[in-house]
């Protein structure tokens, strides 16, 4: 199914950045967060919900009722994939392991790790190990 999406978004000039089902205020929400060089429009959100739409009627992603949001994946995102790291290189980022949690810069990402900077000590880190990482922003 995901495969599907990826094309149908990338033929509207986006690109997948992840599917998420969540359970927002009592009702479930399927959320297909795409990215677009130059920045997520409304414009551009619409018009892949208005294609995905009547595919998802035929073929639901998930089970039982839902609502479809196609969004922007936000300023303060999570990080899953090393396309995810690699985009993300001189942003700031909590990572969370198994025992431990840390924040930092992201100086350079690879496929199979990613190498965050706090306080002048760089660090690497294998994907393998991050239970959980995220983009932040200072205010």
């Amino acid at each position: 199914m995901a495969e599907n999406i990826e094309k149908i978004i990338n033929s509207c000039g986006a690109e997948l950045y992840d599917t998420e089902s969540v359970s927002e205020s009592g009702r479930k929400v399927f959320r297909v967060l795409i990215s677009v060089q130059g920045g997520v429009t409304l414009e551009k959100c619409e018009e892949i919900s208005k294609i995905l739409s009547p595919i998802f009627d035929l073929n639901p992603p998930v089970s039982g009722q839902y609502y479809l949001e196609v969004s922007s994946p936000g300023i303060e995102r999570n990080l899953k994939l090393p396309k995810h790291f690699k985009a993300s290189i001189g942003e700031k980022v909590k990572i969370k392991l198994e025992e431990e949690s840390f924040e930092g810069e992201i100086k350079s990402a690879d496929d199979e790790g990613v190498e965050v900077e706090n306080d002048g000590v760089k660090r690497r880190v294998l994907y393998s190990d991050i239970k959980k990482a995220k983009t932040y922003f200072e205010w």
